[in-house]
């Protein structure tokens, strides 16, 4: 990042520490409710987040947790709910005061959830572009919100900070490790004016990619197998406001991407799409791994599907944008 730029965005999220700001990245989620989980309310408050990177399907005994952006700690204090040890979740964030209110915010939680300790949560100074973690030390890596505000390279050398942030995660993560992540995305190209927006784009608003850029960073950094989780409506950049001749529509979307090597025709992208047989006989074999029975869905990745379209009695649902996990690719 630029020094104007990166002063902008640490001035941004230094004032949403001092002080909760209801329009910054937040989109209005109903609270997880987990047995013996109580989520201070000035966690809610603070809550920068588009979606949630806390899932129960990710979580496993024993796991070390990296949280890149901590805010105001609600996620951190979510992931040490399936962690439970010290230092089991590592929370990294470059703005002091920021580490401060997450600091005081779990001693809160402490006072509410018998279970927790805020030993739990080890909160370091750092940047994302240089995590302070070593390679290959955690299980699963999380951030909310935060990759779209960096800028990506121009060029196939990938030298931006997007790209950089793309690395550390895959560096800090074990093999078959998980990235979880949610954040803006945008239907068409965002106007120049707008992305230039140093403002706007540390507020979430003018650095969103289209999806498939969004998609193509992470396999760009070594991620073989993407869960497209959700993708929903986020915030509208109306025309007249922005210098737009039409509004802008952006979407929040969740994905989880596996540190698995890419395979030679490509990463596996599962968006909820299925296959179906209803030819002659029971079930149909393609010969590489993908056997379907008479009339049942089977979840298959978008190469798979796309593979297999042309197939005569096999059927190929729409994306969901929400797959759930299972099938093959």
């Amino acid at each position: 990042m630029t020094a104007t730029y990166h002063d902008t965005v640490l001035d941004v999220y230094r004032k949403a520490a001092e002080a909760p700001a209801e329009s910054l990245c937040c989109v209005a989620m109903p609270p997880q409710h987990l047995p013996g989980l109580h989520i201070p309310s000035i966690m809610h408050e603070m809550n920068y987040g588009c979606g949630s990177t806390v899932h129960s399907a990710d979580m496993r005994k024993g796991q070390k947790v990296a949280y890149v952006g901590v805010g105001g700690g609600i996620e951190a204090l979510q992931l040490a709910y399936y962690t439970r040890s010290p230092g089991g979740v590592i929370a990294v964030d470059p703005v002091a005061e920021m580490r401060e209110a997450a600091r005081k915010n779990l001693d809160i939680a402490a006072e509410t959830n018998d279970w927790f300790d805020p030993s739990f949560v080890d909160i370091r100074d750092g940047d994302a572009l240089d995590l302070p973690l070593d390679d290959a030390e955690v299980h699963l890596a999380a951030q909310n919100c935060l990759f779209n505000i960096f800028k990506s390279s121009p060029d196939a050398a990938g030298g931006g900070d997007l790209e950089k942030a793309m690395a550390e995660m895959h560096r800090i993560l074990k093999p078959a490790g998980v990235l979880v992540m949610s954040d803006p995305i945008a239907p068409r190209p965002i106007p120049q004016h707008l992305r230039e927006d140093e403002r706007l784009r540390a507020e979430c608003l003018s650095g969103c990619l289209s999806y498939e850029d969004y998609v193509r960073s992470i396999v760009d950094a070594g991620f073989g197998q993407l869960e497209i989780r959700s993708r929903r409506p986020y915030r509208l950049l109306d025309a007249a406001g922005h210098g737009m001749e039409e509004d802008l529509l952006l979407e929040t979307i969740e994905v989880a991407a596996y540190k698995t090597p890419v395979a030679e025709d490509g990463a596996c992208v599962f968006t909820g799409r299925t296959a179906l047989w209803s030819g002659e006989g029971e079930r149909f074999d393609d010969g590489r791994g993908h056997v379907l029975q008479k009339g049942l869905p089977l979840p298959v990745c978008d190469k798979t599907a796309a593979a297999l379209a042309s197939t005569p009695g096999v059927t190929i649902t729409d994306p969901t944008w929400h797959f759930a996990g299972g099938g093959c690719c």
